[in-house]
């Protein structure tokens, strides 16, 4: 792929999300409450790893990018 088209795919996709998150946000509300996303919180600071949440959604993109791109 050129360059060109990576970054029209990319914006694309990045543009998908914002209508996902402007006009269906409780589609992705799962994200950060899973089992294993790690939250503290104390005082005046928070810390937060979605390590649970990040590993779905590589799976998730594993699997799309296999179906569009196998040979």
């Amino acid at each position: 792929m050129t360059l060109g088209k990576v970054l029209l795919l990319t914006g694309l996709v990045i543009a998908l999300i914002g209508l996902v998150l402007i006009y269906v946000p409780g589609l992705l509300g799962w994200f950060g409450h899973l089992p294993g996303d790690i939250r503290i919180e104390r005082g005046n600071g928070r810390f937060f790893l979605p390590v649970t949440s990040m590993i779905v959604i590589s799976v998730i993109l594993t699997i799309i990018i296999n179906l569009f791109f196998r040979r």
